[in-house]
């Protein structure tokens, strides 16, 4: 059932509503570039040092933290998060840890699936959602070394550190 929103309208001085315009415009970039993406994940269990590189930004990241498509999740030394998919799938990463995600598509009703991870350094485990079970072909967990198709419900994988 849609939620359903009450709109009051109050008495706005003109200045008030140039201003709100002219924010609105400056923004209006970044704002209609956002508007259009919805969540893909959302970071629970969040334990030290965890942040969000999103854009330009790297942002400190809690519990609740909503997670985006082309996010990258950094973890700092004794850190770790899990992070749950809109399709129950699990990903928990430990510390030191550098991981994005790169695409997710969750349409059930289309069939259209895709799950498609990043993992930079660092060790993670996955257990699989409802795309590794309904298309387990459209799930990729890659490292700098492999990718990894995903044909079981449950692995860990350590990209180790970056080389130089």
């Amino acid at each position: 059932m849609p939620t359903v929103h009450r709109i009051s309208f109050l008495p706005v001085s003109r200045t008030c509503l140039l201003a709100a315009m002219g924010l609105s415009a400056a923004l209006g970039a970044v704002g209609h570039a956002r508007a259009n993406d919805a969540p893909v994940a959302t970071l629970k269990s969040v334990s030290g040092d965890i942040s969000v590189a999103r854009k330009d930004a790297l942002v400190d990241a809690g519990s609740g933290t909503q997670l985006f498509v082309s996010d990258r999740i950094v973890s700092g030394t004794n850190s770790s998060a899990g992070i749950v998919f809109k399709d129950g799938t699990v990903m928990t990463v430990g510390p030191s840890a550098d991981i994005q995600v790169r695409d997710y598509t969750f349409e059930p009703k289309r069939e259209k699936y895709d799950f498609f991870v990043y993992l930079a350094k660092g060790a993670a485990i996955y257990s699989s959602g409802m795309i590794g079970k309904l298309s387990p072909e459209a799930v990729k967990v890659a490292t700098p070394i492999a990718t990894i198709g995903v044909r079981g419900t449950r692995f860990i994988v350590d990209a180790g550190q970056p080389r130089p």
